[in-house]
C-alpha cells in the first residue's frame, strides 16, 4: 500500500473540525459488539490499534484520528487483512467523545490510550492540544470503574501535563504513586515509542483508573 502523505499537525479548532461526529450503529461496525472496546485517541496511520487488534483477539478497537486520509488508509488496511474487532474513524476528539460514547451500551468502554499527542509547543497553541479539562470529564463519565486510560509521550512536560489534568479530576487515581512506568504495560508499542526508544531517549508513561 502506497504510503498517504497528510500535514503533520492539524489545528482541531479550525472551523471545518468543529462538527461533531454523529452517533454510530456498533451492531455495524464490530462482529462482536459485545466486547470489551479500546479507544485510542489520536491514532495517526492507526498501527498501534492494528497490532492490537491481531494480538488482542477478544477485545474490539476504535481509532480516532483528525487527518482523514490516515482513516481512509487504514479502514483500507483492516479491511485488506480482514480484521473485524478494528475500526477508525475521523474526526475530532475534542468534540465527538459525547456523542460517539452515548451511544455506545454502558460498560463497554474499558480502556483509552492517548499515546504522542501533538505537543503544540508554543504557550498560545496550548488549548489545541488533545488533553484537555473536558476531554478527561467526558471519559470519566463514558469509562466504568476499573477502566484505565495509558497515557505516553518523549516530551515530558506533555506527559506532566496530561497527568496533572487526569489527577485533578476526582474520577481518576494514578498508578504508581506519581512514578513514571519504566515500561509499556501493553502488548504492542507505538511507532512513535520504538522511534524515541531506539534513540535511547526516555519515554513518560503513566496509567490512570477510573475510580468509583
Amino acid at each position: 500500500m502506497a504510503i498517504v502523505r497528510v500535514r503533520q499537525h492539524v489545528n482541531p479548532l479550525a472551523h471545518k473540525y468543529q462538527t461533531p461526529l454523529s452517533p454510530i450503529d456498533w451492531e455495524k461496525v464490530y462482529a462482536q459488539p459485545n466486547l470489551p472496546l479500546h479507544l485510542d485517541i489520536g491514532c495517526a496511520r492507526g498501527r498501534f490499534v492494528l497490532n492490537m487488534a491481531q494480538v488482542e483477539t477478544m477485545w474490539n478497537f476504535l481509532g480516532l484520528e483528525i487527518r482523514e486520509p490516515l482513516v481512509v488508509e487504514a479502514n483500507k488496511l483492516r479491511d485488506e487483512l480482514g480484521l473485524v474487532n478494528l475500526h477508525y474513524l475521523f474526526c475530532n476528539a475534542n468534540n465527538s467523545l459525547r456523542p460517539l460514547l452515548s451511544s455506545l451500551p454502558q460498560k463497554r468502554l474499558q480502556r483509552v490510550t492517548i499515546q504522542f499527542p501533538d505537543p503544540w509547543f508554543k504557550n498560545r497553541h496550548a488549548k489545541r492540544r488533545v488533553v484537555q479539562p473536558e476531554l478527561v470529564a467526558e471519559l470519566a463519565e463514558f469509562l466504568p470503574p476499573g477502566g484505565i486510560v495509558f497515557l505516553q509521550s518523549d516530551l515530558e512536560f506533555i506527559a506532566v501535563e496530561m497527568c496533572d489534568r487526569f489527577a485533578a479530576n476526582p474520577a481518576f487515581v494514578r498508578y504508581g504513586q506519581g512514578e513514571w512506568l519504566v515500561e509499556n504495560p501493553l502488548s504492542v508499542p507505538t511507532e512513535r515509542e520504538i522511534y524515541t526508544i531506539n534513540k535511547s531517549e526516555p519515554v513518560y508513561r503513566a496509567i490512570f483508573e477510573r475510580v468509583s
